[in-house]
């Protein structure tokens, strides 16, 4: 029996102790004594609730323990509660299955989902008692490998890293457990074994690069340092998605997670290419899993875990050829288990009343639309590719099928933004209410409840708004105040809520989001200075980046307020997505004339996708 890392003690004194137990339903305990050569711990850094919510790391963990000699556990952030006492009582941070400490494991994989997590990083390692730098650390500490939708600019983090994974984590990561193996076995050095590891498709090893800059502070240049280091990373991608690795067993989690569902992915990628959206263009091609298999995946999932909802993943789940024959499938299983069905993503003009009729009969939710701006000039600047006619039909046959809450999703500093733009919002907004009061009132489901969410502008790395500039926190907010008072003066305003993020940490999360490696030395001091949870408002506090950033001699608006040049050297560079530089700096052009781009079925805009060979790309095609 395994011994907890835990007293009863310390378990009762502190804030939803099931974070930190281990044990749930379909979690994976392997016993020390079999096959399992690689003990590879798991690490989402935010709470348990986040983490257990992410799809990737469910994958991974079921990936890694369905292979004989790998052992996979997790471990989350711990909440401030149980931070002070690790740090009190020098309790090493562990991991769940075990209980057993990190720093004892071979490889301690990093999710990196968000910006405005990477403090939280610095709190995994040292609460693991490991070394926060990669340089520092030797063969009696784990291999630290970071993944996820951050590594596409690793460059701010590098310093803390000995690898990332640049791409899909189905794919290399068995060549990758396979080379440390051999390493071990061979008895090579740790910089031999990293050497060998940057020979792999998708592995980024920081410190066999090295970056010089210029008098003005951009980017002079990026290369290796070492003779046999590809100067170019290339991501991996699964090419052949119908058989593809996927959870049929996830952990279920004992605290309650933010997605507390069966998640189902349909498909990956994108084929809208709106300019503001770094997923949509890091995952392309677009790939759809086959119907069938959907199916078969559905029928298990429901099987092996009990939800009572279940959600299909996507970025833009109406784009899902099949998505009509795969509902009729849920229609038929759901109701009689009382399991309801979660349509995110949904494009408006894509959300037919045939597709809502046939939902209707189960519990219904909130439906969630993303016009992203409020006037037609801005969503054509951002390619968004809805008119107003559509997004108004689109609302009205919501309710006319029984929905009578909606959640709206705009952005505020967009590139080339007017006050109009900012106004089209509210009026927006106005008319869905309009729209739906014009339906007779013993047809309509209760009082109408239109949420509109604004979030602020960042400029992403791998995007056409790459090279653009962002408002400061002073300018978000007062578009931010604007708005809700031209909320306040519409007619129908006692049916609309309207909620904004933090600009302050926008702006962070810009700094971050296209920075270099001497942010590193603002990261790990801001921690020092006591941040950690940034992206919490109980953990946020800005004092602590101003003394950083002073104390480093940075100016973060060198980051984020200035328009980049299309011919500067961006700090991602290296990094190949498969979408070319010379399209998105086309794209970047056309948004300033307000050309939109057709989708990827309707027509080829070149991106450099179709180099992999599958998707979207080669649909209709013998």
């Amino acid at each position: 029996m395994r011994e907890s890392a835990l007293s009863h003690d310390i378990l009762l004194s502190v804030e939803k102790p099931e974070r930190y137990i281990g044990g749930e339903f379909n979690s994976v305990m392997k016993s020390k004594t079999e096959a399992a050569q690689i003990r590879f711990c798991l690490a989402f850094p935010d709470i348990y609730e986040i983490g257990m919510s992410n799809l990737g790391l469910q994958i991974l963990y079921s990936m890694f323990n369905s292979w004989e000699d790998v052992w996979c556990e997790r471990v989350f952030s711990p909440w401030f509660d149980l931070d002070r006492i690790l740090r009190d009582k020098k309790i090493p941070l562990f991991a769940l299955e075990s209980q057993e400490p990190v720093k004892n494991f071979d490889f301690l994989g990093i999710s990196l989902s968000y910006e405005m997590a990477y403090t939280n990083i610095l709190q995994l390692l040292e609460l693991s008692q490991i070394p926060l730098r990669a340089a520092d650390r030797t063969w009696d500490h784990p291999l630290v490998i970071g993944g996820g939708i951050c590594s596409c600019n690793p460059e701010p983090i590098a310093p803390f890293f000995d690898l990332f994974y640049i791409g899909e984590g189905e794919i290399s990561y068995r060549r990758l457990l396979d080379e440390y193996k051999d390493a071990k076995k061979e008895g090579l050095s740790r910089e031999e074994f990293l050497f060998k590891a940057a020979q792999i498709p998708g592995i980024y090893v920081p410190s066999f690069y090295e970056a010089s800059y210029n008098d003005d502070g951009t980017l002079a240049s990026f290369a290796p340092v070492r003779e046999g280091v590809p100067a170019v990373v290339e991501k991996v991608l699964v090419k052949d998605f119908a058989d593809s690795f996927y959870p049929v067993k996830p952990v279920i989690p004992f605290a309650k997670a933010t997605q507390d569902r069966i998640v189902l992915e349909i498909q990956r990628g994108c084929i809208r290419g709106c300019r503001f959206c770094q997923a949509g263009y890091i995952y392309r091609p677009l790939r759809e899993k086959p119907l069938d298999r959907v199916r078969s995946l559905a029928d298990e999932l429901i099987k092996n875990t009990g939800y009572e909802e279940i959600s299909l993943s996507s970025l833009s789940s109406s784009d899902y050829d099949l998505l009509p024959d795969l509902l009729s499938h849920l229609m038929d299983v759901c109701p009689d288990k009382g399991i309801n069905i979660s349509l995110p993503s949904l494009r408006i003009d894509a959300f037919s009343l045939d597709v809502m009729n046939k939902v209707q009969d189960i519990k219904k939710s909130s439906l969630t639309f993303a016009p992203e701006a409020g006037t037609q000039r801005m969503r054509d600047i951002i390619n968004k590719g809805l008119t107003e006619e559509e997004i108004l039909s689109g609302a009205n046959e919501a309710f006319k099928g029984g929905w009578n809450k909606v959640k709206l999703y705009f952005m505020l500093g967009l590139p080339f933004e007017t006050t109009e733009d900012i106004k089209g919002i509210s009026a927006l907004a106005e008319q869905i209410a309009k729209a739906y009061y014009e339906i007779p009132k013993d047809q309509r489901n209760g009082k109408c409840e239109i949420t509109v969410s604004t979030s602020f502008f960042v400029p992403k790395p791998f995007t056409p708004f790459q090279w653009a500039s962002m408002n400061d926190a002073e300018t978000f907010l007062s578009k931010a105040y604007f708005l809700k008072s031209d909320i306040k003066a519409q007619l129908n305003q006692k049916s609309i809520r309207y909620k904004y993020h933090e600009a302050d940490v926008s702006v962070l999360e810009g700094v971050f989001a296209r920075g270099d490696r001497r942010l590193a030395d603002v990261i790990e001091a801001a921690y020092r200075n006591g941040a950690v949870f940034d992206a919490w408002g109980e953990g946020y506090r800005k004092e602590y980046w101003d003394k950083a950033f002073a104390d480093c001699g940075i100016d973060p608006g060198f980051y984020v307020f200035r328009e980049r040049n299309t011919d500067e050297l961006l700090p991602w560079d290296f990094i190949h997505l498969g979408i070319s530089r010379q399209f998105l700096a086309r794209e970047w052009e056309k948004a300033k004339e307000g050309i939109v781009t057709p989708n990827c079925r309707e027509s080829c805009a070149g991106c450099g996708a179709r180099k992999y060979g599958c998707g979207v790309c080669y649909e209709n095609q013998d």
